[in-house]
């Protein structure tokens, strides 16, 4: 019999899977340098269960989300974090400053 209860069983399988390597693939070496992946992975899980014993019925579920967050590059023994930037929140942000802006002076001019 398992030991484990339903959301620790579930919270062990999105382990397995929630991890740079897994989405990214093993470190590539070239030219003497070596290239390490790293992700920013978040996951979230939840389940719920009526009852005890052989009657007991529950539910569940979880996800992942793995986004690249850069990679470390090693070379002549050392090592420098590079990161990878998305243009894309970057313009998010940019328009959302231009759109306060704008009914900021809106309002001024009134």
């Amino acid at each position: 019999m398992n030991d484990k209860s339903f959301v620790e069983r579930i919270a062990d399988i999105i382990q397995v899977h929630a991890n740079a390597k897994q989405v990214y693939g093993e470190p590539v070496e070239r030219d003497g340098a070596t290239i390490i992946p790293v992700a920013r992975v978040q996951w979230g899980f939840g389940g719920g269960g009526l009852g005890q014993g052989a009657s007991e019925r529950g539910g569940g579920g979880g996800g992942v989300r793995a986004t690249p967050a850069g990679y470390i590059e090693v070379r002549d023994g050392a090592s420098q974090f590079r990161p990878i930037h998305d243009d894309n929140v970057k313009l998010v942000a940019i328009g959302a400053g231009a759109f306060l802006a704008g009914v900021l002076l809106a309002r001024l001019l009134r």
